[in-house]
C-alpha cells in the first residue's frame, strides 16, 4: 500500500481495502508462497505544502509526525506488512533515484518543459487530471476549476507509446483501468495529410508543404 500521510490519519476507507490484500497475502503465506506485501508512504505533493503553511511548521516535521500516527493506527489493527520494507517518498535515500530517473529521461529528451492548458483548482492549488474534474469541479474539494495557461514538465510519452500500449495488453488488469491507461499514453489512430503550397513570390522552384494529422475518418 502507498497512502498519502493526511494528518487526519485513516479514514474508513484505508482499513476497508488494506483488509482485502491482507487477507490475500495470510492465504498465500498458509499455502507457503513467499509474499512481498509492505507498506509506503506517498508523502511529497501540494497537500502536504498546504497543511504545513495552514500549522505554519515544516513539511519535513509535520509529514514525520502523521507517518507516527498511521503507522501506530495500521499496527493497531494487525495488518501483516512487512515493515523492514518501509519506505516514504520524502526520504533522501528514496527520491534520489526518482531524481536519477528524471534526469535520465531528461538527457534522453524525453522531459521538456512547454506551455499548455492545465485544469487549476484555486482550493487546493495544484493541477488536476481531466480525471479528477466532476462537472466542472475538483473532485475533493468541490471548487469551480480553472482553465490556465502553465508552463511545466511534460513526459514525452509518444515516443514510445507503440510499446506502452502492447505491453499493456499483457497485463492481467480490469478493462476500465487498462482504457484509462490507454487514453494517457494517447494515440489516436488517423491519417496524416500532406496539403502542397503554391504562389509563394520567388519561391516557384521549390516545393513547400503542409503536413497535419486528423482522426477524422477520410
Amino acid at each position: 500500500m502507498f497512502p498519502y500521510p493526511s494528518a487526519q490519519g485513516l479514514h474508513v476507507g484505508h482499513p476497508e481495502g488494506y483488509t482485502a490484500t491482507d487477507i490475500y497475502s495470510r492465504y498465500l503465506r498458509m499455502k507457503g508462497v513467499e509474499v512481498l506485501h509492505p507498506m509506503g508512504w506517498d508523502a511529497f505533493g501540494l497537500p502536504a505544502e498546504n497543511y504545513a503553511i495552514k500549522t505554519g511548521r515544516h513539511p519535513r516535521v509535520t509529514t514525520a509526525e502523521n507517518i507516527d500516527n498511521i503507522r501506530r493506527q495500521i499496527k493497531s489493527l494487525g495488518f501483516s506488512y512487512d515493515w523492514a520494507r518501509e519506505i516514504s517518498t520524502a526520504d533522501p535515500v528514496y527520491y534520489r533515484w526518482t531524481q536519477w530517473l528524471f534526469l535520465q529521461l531528461y538527457k534522453k529528451g524525453l522531459a521538456y518543459r512547454a506551455e499548455a492548458p492545465v485544469n487549476w483548482c484555486p482550493s487546493c492549488q495544484t493541477v488536476l487530471a481531466n480525471e479528477q474534474v466532476v462537472d466542472g469541479k475538483c473532485e475533493r474539494c468541490q471548487s469551480e476549476v480553472e482553465q490556465r495557461q502553465m508552463n511545466q514538465w511534460f513526459f514525452k510519452i509518444t515516443a514510445f507509446a507503440k510499446e506502452l500500449l502492447k505491453d499493456l495488453d499483457k497485463l492481467d488488469w480490469p478493462e476500465p483501468l487498462k482504457e484509462m491507461q490507454r487514453n494517457w499514453i494517447g494515440q489516436s489512430q488517423g491519417a496524416q495529410v500532406r496539403f502542397y503550397l503554391t504562389g509563394i513570390p520567388g519561391q516557384e522552384d521549390k516545393k513547400h508543404f503542409v503536413d497535419i494529422f486528423t482522426t477524422r475518418t477520410l
